[in-house]
């Protein structure tokens, strides 16, 4: 790296730096002080800041990605595009992480609906057959329902609460079905069997949905892919097309509208998977 691009380089790098202190984990911090200031009259302590670790896998990628880019090019401008696309990357590797979580919670809560529902039909008491399907199916979801349980609280309240986490929307039924055994006398195994039912066909639904768009998805992301073996075709036959792209005002202005041209299609492509997506749910 030439000395001019010193200073651009120290620059990017204060700026991915201060990017990665304010997008800690803040939520793994409350739950630590809320650990430490709990029940007991326990003193909060100041919890101590841990980088995370996604966030720096996800920098220290982006800008080896970009330094190599950059060394084949000859020029900062790859170098100082991974960086400042550092916060973008990570907002969509945490989105496509949160979207996994959000399907194995929905297994999760159908699993729980059929385990609730067969040790009620055991003969195990409501209570009893909730602490140990919670406890086998949902893990750290079921800590309110089975407090609310456990002290004669309200439960279909806290299955409400719970309900609202990503993925675990199934809860909501079996908080009314749970409503309406209490108060009604309506058998609760039978509403739990129609609860998980319900939710097994509509986890069918979408996984027949999510089949018939993989094929569109991944035709989009190989056209995608295209201009990035142009590139390797033309580096093999001593083109050197990295360097025309960054080096000159014409090829900057032919790699801008190229890349506005294909964010705006793999963004039409989203919009139309997600259009597609829409009616089911």
């Amino acid at each position: 790296m030439s000395a001019p691009w010193v200073p651009w380089a120290a620059a990017l790098c204060a700026v991915v730096g201060a990017w990665l202190v304010a997008g800690r984990d803040r939520r793994a911090a409350r739950g630590r002080a809320l650990a430490l200031g709990g029940a007991g009259g326990t003193a909060r302590r100041p919890a101590r800041w841990r980088p995370d670790a996604v966030a720096v896998r996800v920098a220290l990628c982006c800008l080896a990605g970009g330094g190599v880019v950059s060394l084949a090019a000859g020029s900062a401008v790859p170098w100082m595009v991974s960086a400042l696309a550092v916060p973008l990357v990570d907002r969509g590797w945490r989105r496509r992480g949160a979207a996994s979580a959000a399907l194995r919670q929905r297994e999760a809560v159908v699993d729980f609906c059929v385990a609730l529902a067969g040790e009620v039909q055991a003969g195990r008491p409501a209570v009893a057959a909730l602490a140990t399907a919670g406890r086998a199916e949902l893990g750290p979801l079921a800590a309110a329902p089975l407090a609310a349980a456990r002290y004669g609280g309200d439960v279909p309240g806290a299955l409400r609460s719970a309900a609202d986490r990503p993925g675990a929307e199934g809860l909501s039924g079996v908080a009314a079905c749970w409503e309406v055994a209490v108060q009604g006398g309506a058998s609760l195994a039978a509403g739990l069997e129609r609860v998980a039912t319900a939710l097994r066909a509509e986890r069918d639904q979408d996984e027949e949905l999510r089949a018939l768009l993989a094929g569109p998805r991944a035709t989009a992301r190989v056209l995608a892919a295209l201009p990035l073996g142009g590139l390797v075709l033309g580096s093999t036959m001593g083109i050197a097309p990295l360097r025309v792209l960054f080096g000159t005002p014409l090829g900057l202005c032919c790699l801008a509208l190229g890349a506005l041209f294909q964010w705006a299609g793999m963004a039409w492509v989203a919009a139309l998977a997600r259009s597609a997506e829409r009616p089911a749910r």
